[in-house]
């Protein structure tokens, strides 16, 4: 079993827990994990919809021009047109009356994260982002990681469990506040689906999808089961029925 390095912080108002599972000398793991939480930071004080002095606030509010924006939001909000066309509308950044990127940009984030990782010669790490999980090569045990996926009725116990070497995992659910995602058709909460969980190589565009299939309601289920490979999805409905895709990588 490699040493590797474990650090757990609250950020975007959720846990934020990373693992590093490379042999690297101590100090180089907690600088890595330092640079990591620094992003994070950076990204919650930039995107939060609850600071007053965030960016995306002042956008918002008209005080920012979108000219005078970073380039990361730039960015972001090129990135939410884009999956708001992708997902006829159902992913909309608008969908509450005010700019709120939220349901991109937590999967987003972490992904950066996890390719800076890369980058910096630590491919072996988990990023996880209250559930938005990206995993890379393989966990301190040598084995490949595994993902829990929070059963929606019971917070202590798990659906699913994933494994894999090269996993983005997005989850969406209404069990923690409710039916709260926005049908951004109807101008209403959602209904239908209690938690969706999307599977793919990039977790902004999971978790983007999760929120989407959310605000679809059951008719998401066909939605995700149109997305190409290797896009793969696991849903429980509000009456309790699981169904996920056949390649899902379930652990038995």
């Amino acid at each position: 079993m490699r040493p590797g390095l474990r650090r757990v912080e609250q950020i975007m108002g959720t846990a934020i827990s990373l693992d590093l599972a490379d042999d690297l000398p101590a100090a180089t793991l907690h600088e890595l994990a330092e640079g990591t939480f620094a992003w994070l930071r950076e990204v919650d004080a930039r995107f939060s919809t609850y600071r007053a002095d965030s960016e995306v606030s002042r956008l918002d509010r008209g005080e920012l021009p979108l000219a005078g924006a970073s380039a990361d939001l730039r960015a972001v909000l090129e990135r939410c047109a884009d999956l708001w066309t992708g997902t006829d509308g159902f992913f909309d950044a608008y969908a509450t009356g005010r700019l709120d990127p939220s349901g991109y940009v937590k999967g987003w984030a972490a992904q950066v994260a996890s390719d800076r990782l890369v980058e910096a010669g630590a491919p072996n790490h988990c990023v996880n982002a209250g559930g938005d999980v990206r995993v890379r090569g393989h966990a301190a045990t040598g084995g490949p990681w595994r993902i829990g996926v929070r059963h929606p009725w019971d917070p202590a116990a798990t659906c699913l469990v994933l494994t894999g070497t090269d996993l983005a995992v997005a989850t969406s659910g209404v069990y923690e506040r409710g039916h709260h995602v926005v049908d951004p058709r109807r101008g209403a909460p959602a209904v239908g689906l209690r938690s969706v969980t999307v599977v793919g190589p990039d977790l902004g565009v999971a978790d983007a999808y999760a929120t989407a299939a959310v605000a679809m309601g059951e008719p998401g289920i066909g939605w995700l089961d149109r997305l190409p490979a290797p896009w793969r999805h696991a849903v429980v409905t509000d009456d309790g029925r699981l169904r996920h895709s056949r390649a899902l990588p379930v652990s038995t």
